[in-house]
Parts: structure tokens; sequence; C-alpha cells
């Protein structure tokens, strides 16, 4: 049975990001309707950070060689190591029971924001593999960041990501889908560019629906 795992991280409500993803889950649900569906808020339920007994963890990884990740738990080995992994358990085990995985995020000052780096950082040990995952970032931007713009060079959110999925996760298998310039609805300055805002929104949300039944 197939399962998705969908993620929200816009401090915004209502977000360019969350309707993206929304879209994507939507239709991949009426896709699968028999499939698992899991959906975190990390900003209405957020994920402590890391602390040093997770740290500890980490050493206990790479020191014992058990990366197998349903064997991960053996290497707890104290009281506050076993508190650790009880906080990150959970998210943990929504992860590796995803076959696709969907994160909804805006870029924030050129990258990811803290609700999601500090899930990546709880889910995340050295030497794992999450190979034959799929993964979605459904993501909103202020500007215009894709290839050949000028901000190209500035974007460390799609870059942060690929890089981090491939490094980590060991999964080349990410798309993104981008709504860009949501600021030339406020912007004056950007007001001008509110059509390529308009035509880049409609573009994401019927590729959002259009892959989705393809996962």
């Amino acid at each position: 049975m197939a399962g998705l795992l969908h993620l929200d991280a816009s401090a915004r409500s209502r977000s360019f990001s969350r309707e993206l993803g929304g879209v994507f889950a939507a239709a991949w649900r009426e896709a699968h309707p028999d499939g698992d569906y899991v959906h975190r808020d990390l900003v209405a339920e957020p994920v402590p950070f890391i602390d040093e007994a997770w740290t500890e963890l980490c050493d206990n990884v790479l020191s014992s060689g058990i990366t197998d990740l349903h064997r991960l738990k053996e290497n707890v080995r104290t009281p506050r190591q076993a508190a650790a992994w009880a906080t990150l358990e959970p998210l943990f085990d929504e992860l590796v029971a995803a076959d696709v995985v969907l994160i909804a995020t805006p870029m924030y000052n050129f990258g990811v924001p803290a609700s999601l780096k500090a899930w990546i950082d709880q889910v995340t040990f050295p030497k794992m593999r999450l190979t034959g995952r799929r993964f979605v970032v459904a993501s909103a931007r202020g500007g215009a960041y894709g290839p050949g713009t000028p901000r190209e060079p500035f974007d460390h959110q799609e870059r942060y990501l690929r890089d981090f999925f491939a490094g980590h996760f060991a999964v080349e298998d990410v798309a993104f889908l981008s709504v860009e310039l949501v600021n030339a609805l406020i912007d004056p300055g950007l007001a001008g560019r509110r059509a390529e805002h308009g035509e880049s929104h409609a573009a994401a949300l019927e590729a959002a629906r259009t892959l989705a039944k393809e996962y």
C-alpha cells in the first residue's frame, strides 16, 4: 500500500506553499484511495531542536555500525539518549513508512525555515539510506530564482535540499514545484511582474496535479 508523508513548514496559515502542497496531496489521495496519508504541520506542532543526547546517538551509530533503519534504536544506551529517541521516534517512523515525502515549504532568507530544518536534523542519522522513496518539494519564493535569473546564485533553498537528499538520504528522485514572485502581490517595486507570478502560480498548480497522479 502506498504511503504519503505531507509536511508543512510555512509560518503563514494561508500560503502559496501550503496551497501547492495541498493540491498535490489531494490529487495523490484521489489517485490512491487506499493509500496511507500522514500530514504533519511543523509550525502548529513544532519539532524540538536537537540536543546533546541526540548527538550522542549519532556517535553511537558511527561507533556501532548499526545503520539499518529498523535497528537504529539499538544505538540507545543511556536514559537521556532514550528520551531523545522518544522525541524523534514518531517523526522517524513516519518518514520511514512513507513511499512519497511531500515537503511544502517557503523560501525564507534564501534558505529553508527553521521549522523544517529542525525536522531534518531530528530524523537524519549518519549513513542512513532512503533509496526507493520519492521526494516532492512544493515551494514558494518572494522573488524569481530560476535558472538564468540574476538571483539564481542566492537560491540556497532548492540547492540545499537537493544536496541534502542526495548526500544524507542517497535519494536523487526529487521533484521541485515552485511558485515564484509571490512578493509581486504586495511589493510596489514588483507590481510590474504580477503577470509572471500568476503564470508561475498556475503552472505550479497544474504540475502538482499531474505529478501526484504519476507518484
